[in-house]
């Protein structure tokens, strides 16, 4: 690690370290030894929170062609020569869809008590809209029930990128909103028995905005940017009637919430003027997502930035964009800074320096604050009922050696972004649980096969999958409900 590095992550859990109070019995306990936590622990997680794993059904599953399964819109992507790192495809990814079973222990070894999985619609409406495939429900009867046989309760994702190709338009169309909305209810009346939380889609301004204004993911479109925010529109307004339709059709208890990879923003320094800065940052820049979601209106400062190129709403839209949900869940990453500024916007973004430290992707700024300012952020705005983070994790560049994979930057990277959300959690936000990313190495969408984000190690040749140092860590770490 480089001394700036040290430096600055070391003063960052020395914040952490300042929000814990220190009495005699702690005092006494560092002095001997026993007990002893690493600097910027600030004691236990709240008693009842969450500790879970993540993943996705196009990265992890495999077996795009059994079972009745529908081509996807990455399936397509995939196959198009240059779209994707070395020609990867996810046609077997982590044969997750046999080895199932085999990934359930890999989580109860670790002491998780949650998975965040996705369903991929196109194994259970093929079309995307129309018949139904029993052999893809059933095979997420099996998945479910092997969880909850082995302790472990699901977090059900139902749109995490992978969409029927068949459906025409894909989201370009407005009638794909209401193909999900029907997807999500025959979900709802399948699973909700046994499944008790629900996320709509992942990421909106991915789907949306990779796929269909940078072209970088599936569809691999550049469209102008009226199409672009009507593409928008069409994603916000599928999350909505999925939650109406999972509310008419779940059992009674269900909660239902979506997740979101936000634009955070965290302040230069933490004053008044600045906090005030990165929280109007985080309002406006995600304006036609969580934004709007949360406030049922599109801001004027985006509708006015976008003049003619506005999304068209239709009456009765914003409406059901704006749900109310059970929860929000967050994908929290990488840190964009602001500082308050006379002009307007009344801020302004700071661009990440040439010696600003990342991971193994070349976007994964690394800024653990922004942990706590993506929580604080959102329930600063929005008062939700509850929090989770649904992702947080990074990719290194692992390596076998001797049988063991030891990824001391990935724990590096953990330590320092939970030691953030502990923050969150001692200071009363209501931030539920954590979702690490990723359970396992898997397909990561255009890079392919090349950036490693997961705490076990699968080697693509076999498929045979190894503990990293990594879910060591995090075992322990859910072991004592303490940073380790």
């Amino acid at each position: 690690m480089s001394e700036w590095n040290r430096r600055e992550l070391g003063m960052i859990g020395l914040g952490a370290a300042a929000l814990a109070t220190t009495g005699p019995a702690t005092a006494a306990a560092a002095a001997s030894g026993a007990g002893a936590q690493p600097a910027g622990n600030g004691g236990p997680f709240p008693p009842d929170f969450l500790w879970g794993c993540a993943t996705a059904s196009y990265q992890i599953e495999g077996a795009v062609k059994e079972d009745g399964r529908g081509e996807t819109n990455w399936d397509v992507f995939a196959h198009t020569p240059g779209r994707v790192a070395n020609g990867d495809t996810g046609d077997v990814a982590c044969d997750s869809y046999h080895r199932y079973q085999e990934d359930t222990q890999l989580l109860k070894a670790m002491g998780v008590k949650a998975y965040r999985m996705s369903l991929a619609w196109s194994r259970i409406v093929p079309e995307g809209r129309g018949q139904e495939n029993p052999k893809g429900l059933d095979h997420y009867d099996r998945v479910i029930d092997d969880l909850l046989a082995n302790g472990i309760t699901p977090y059900v994702t139902l749109f995490h990128w992978d969409l029927p190709q068949a459906l025409p338009g894909g989201w370009q169309n407005r009638d794909t909103a209401y193909a999900f909305a029907d997807y999500a209810a025959l979900v709802a009346r399948r699973l909700s028995d046994r499944v008790s939380h629900f996320m709509t889609v992942n990421e909106l301004r991915c789907f949306t905005d990779l796929g269909h204004m940078q072209g970088i993911h599936a569809p691999g479109l550049k469209l102008p940017p009226a199409q672009v925010n009507q593409v928008r529109h069409h994603g916000v307004l599928a999350h909505g009637l999925g939650v109406q339709a999972i509310r008419a059709h779940a059992r009674r208890g269900t909660q239902v919430g979506l997740a979101d990879n936000t634009s955070f923003f965290v302040p230069v320094i933490e004053t008044e003027a600045h906090i005030a800065a990165a929280r109007k940052a985080t309002r406006e820049v995600n304006a036609m997502f969580l934004t709007a979601i949360m406030e049922g209106r599109y801001i004027d400062s985006y509708l006015e930035a976008e003049g003619a190129n506005a999304p068209k709403v239709q009456d009765g839209d914003m409406k059901v964009i704006s749900s109310p949900v059970d929860f929000v869940a967050l994908n929290v990453y990488t840190p964009s800074y602001v500082r308050a500024d006379d002009a307007a916007p009344g801020y302004v973004v700071l661009p990440h320096q040439p010696s600003s430290p990342r991971m193994a992707s070349p976007w994964l700024y690394v800024g653990p604050e922004v942990a706590y300012w993506g929580v604080r952020c959102v329930h600063d705005l929005w008062q939700p009922k509850a929090l989770y983070i649904s992702e947080n994790g990074c990719s290194a560049d692992d390596q076998m050696v001797d049988g063991r994979v030891d990824d001391p930057d990935r724990v590096m990277y953990l330590r320092n972004y939970l030691g953030q959300f502990q923050r969150a959690t001692r200071e009363g936000l209501p931030l539920k649980g954590y979702f690490l990313w990723s359970l396992m190495d898997n397909y990561e969408w255009a890079d392919g096969y090349g950036k490693r984000f997961g705490v076990h190690y699968v080697d693509f040749a076999t498929l045979k999958r190894t503990p990293k140092l990594s879910a060591q860590w995090y075992g322990e770490l859910i072991r004592r409900n303490a940073l380790v």
